[in-house]
């Protein structure tokens, strides 16, 4: 006869802490809980989204949501909790799990601010490209999707010998070039930061072959960068209350860029909205899906505002994404959310 185990304190308490579920558990929000609304600037704007659909909150209670990426493979979105240096990963069926920590500062010693990784990004070899605040580079995981590790392959993390300010937002080319944003916002002392050894917030490109070329510095505060779907403009969000704007870029032969007109000026709508110009995602035509003052702006690729999703708090990125890329994931401050589209996103 089995002899029973002894009933213990340690026992219980053990019993008790396997039944309690994990902090990333206890932020799912299940069933998903609808907030804030659509609001339509231009019957052009029912094309790409209802005005009845439903925002939803799948997940909260983070610091600062940030970087959303569609993994087809893991048929999951991940993005970043960048103060506590985190990635999450939100599956349909799952729920929230931590997927990678230490994800943007991999140093030894404490440090404040926003150290974690910010903008992410999957390459077509599959792996996962971020840009890392606290150790202040591009880099690329070099654990596969499926199996992360906290083991990173540094893109770009120097110019002409002196460190980057913390990269921020990035975009990738089907050439495998690298575009990307580097304001301070990740340092501990952020424009004031005393470690800075670069005077200048700049827009960057990584070339196939490695090669680190800053194409401005023209920008006060360079935030979300992204690609049309022909590859010929480039689009950067300045996120500063002075002048919040959306620049677009003719992309030239060899990479670079020319000097930019502004897309659209929102310093109108910053006035008493939460946000600013942060992060973006392109539909399969073009239009921007950009965040900024009061939720996430849809614009036309001519730069006129058609629609605002507004979550009621300050969004700062967003993806396309699900089986069809007709749901658009946001991480909108503490919460992770997502709204149904009549468009899709580029590769879907």
């Amino acid at each position: 006869m089995k002899t029973p185990h002894p009933w213990t304190p340690a026992l219980a308490l053990c019993l008790l802490a396997a039944a309690q579920p994990t902090l990333a558990q206890q932020r799912t929000v299940d069933p998903p809980r609808a907030i804030g609304q659509i609001e339509i600037n231009d019957p052009a704007a029912e094309s790409l989204i209802d005005p009845d659909a439903e925002i939803e909150i799948l997940a909260t209670g983070f610091d600062w949501s940030e970087g959303p990426v569609w993994s087809k493979e893991l048929g999951a979105v991940l993005f970043s909790d960048i103060p506590p240096n985190s990635i999450y990963k939100w599956k349909e069926g799952e729920g929230l799990s931590l997927y990678l920590k230490p994800s943007g500062y991999t140093g030894a010693e404490e440090r404040g601010g926003e150290p974690g990784a910010n903008g992410l990004a999957i390459d077509k070899q599959g792996r996962l490209v971020m840009c890392q605040h606290g150790d202040a580079q591009v880099a690329r995981m070099a654990a596969p999707l499926s199996d992360p590790a906290p083991k990173f392959d540094a893109i770009a993390a120097k110019l002409d010998g002196k460190q980057l300010n913390s990269p921020n937002d990035l975009a990738l080319h089907s050439s495998g070039a690298i575009y990307f944003t580097d304001p301070p916002y990740g340092r501990v002392g952020r424009f004031e930061d005393q470690g800075r050894e670069l005077d200048f917030q700049g827009v960057y490109r990584v070339s196939p072959a490695g090669e680190l070329t800053l194409l401005t510095k023209e920008l006060e505060a360079p935030n979300g960068i992204a690609l049309s779907p022909d590859e010929r403009t480039l689009y950067v969000a300045q996120s500063s209350g002075r002048r919040p704007i959306y620049m677009a870029y003719n992309v030239q032969e060899d990479g670079g860029i020319d000097e930019g007109r502004v897309l659209l000026d929102v310093k109108h709508l910053a006035a008493d909205r939460p946000g600013s110009p942060d992060g973006m995602a392109i539909d399969r035509d073009g239009n921007l899906f950009a965040t900024g003052p009061g939720g996430v702006l849809i614009i036309t690729p001519e730069g006129k505002h058609l629609a605002t999703i507004r979550t009621g708090e300050r969004i700062a990125n967003c993806t396309f994404g699900g089986p069809d890329g007709r749901t658009l994931f946001m991480t909108s401050d503490m919460h992770l959310c997502r709204v149904r589209v009549k468009t899709a996103g580029l590769g879907f």
